[in-house]
């Protein structure tokens, strides 16, 4: 009876200590995350093996494990840059990213968890820069919004496609100019939109009156084509036609006509 306890006091201080290995050796990577290993007396960050992926996992209680969110993520920025003749633009722009999966361990080890303030941003802000530079302040508010969103989205991934980083897209959200630019803007780009209706206007009067010109040269024509056609006799056997049809309506009537090859007139009528 006295050696009980001096046996289960050890027992229960074991138990003691395995509770607390395991839940410093148990990891749990939610839905959407990786693991990236560190072995404290292992070579320190694991790079030659994939992330560790969802679910629960055993690691050494010496070793540690930094979690990734690896799911398509959104950043927004809004910037002040420059265009071409040296205006003031604020750019209101977001991009898709996430980490490269295969490459995680790199990406901890030569970059960490803040890869986004480290590299993502920054290449952003330069990028839009070096791109929004090249156009007027006209341009960007018309006609290169998507010009610029692609620029700024090949220039900024050829730079983070090596850093271990998957950039999905780069959209550009809003381009923003100085009151005054903008107002003179929409009032040339008001101006240019009723010229080009004016001139469509003038086309189309043109064109109709050139129509009726050649409508009026058709019937002319037609009536020196038909004028040329009728001889007298014809004229003579016409009118000889419709005066018979007209004798033979039921209308008492007298008709003369013409004369005869006996030179006395013809009579055509009925009472």
């Amino acid at each position: 009876m006295e050696r009980l306890p001096k046996i289960g006091l050890p027992i229960i201080i074991g138990l003691v200590i395995l509770v607390i290995a395991i839940s410093k050796s148990a990891v749990t990577i939610g839905s959407g995350e990786a693991g990236v290993l560190y072995k404290t007396f292992g070579g320190g960050v694991v790079t030659d093996e994939p992330p560790l992926g969802e679910g629960f996992h055993i690691v050494a209680p010496w070793n540690k494990v930094h979690v990734y969110e690896v799911r398509r993520q959104e950043i927004f920025e809004k910037m002040k840059v420059l265009s071409s003749n040296g205006l003031d633009i604020q750019l209101d722009a977001s991009a898709w990213y996430k980490p490269d999966v295969k490459d995680l361990g790199k990406l901890h080890q030569e970059i960490g968890d803040d890869y986004l303030q480290r590299i993502i941003l920054p290449t952003i802000r330069s990028a839009a820069r070096s791109v929004v530079g090249r156009y007027t302040p006209e341009q960007l508010y018309s006609s290169k919004r998507d010009a610029i969103q692609k620029e700024i989205f090949e220039e900024t991934k050829k730079i983070v496609d090596d850093q271990y980083i998957v950039l999905d897209e780069i959209l550009v959200r809003d381009v923003t100019l100085p009151p005054t630019i903008k107002q003179a803007i929409e009032r040339k780009l008001k101006q240019e939109q009723e010229s080009l209706e004016y001139e469509f206007r003038l086309v189309t009067a043109q064109k109709e009156a050139e129509r009726q010109r050649i409508e009026a040269q058709g019937k002319a024509d037609a009536n020196k084509i038909l004028s040329a056609s009728l001889t007298d006799k014809i004229l003579q056997d016409k009118g000889i036609e419709a005066t018979v049809k007209l004798s033979e309506s039921g209308n008492s009537k007298v008709i003369v006509i013409g004369s005869g090859d006996s030179g006395m007139p013809i009579i055509l009528g009925n009472q």
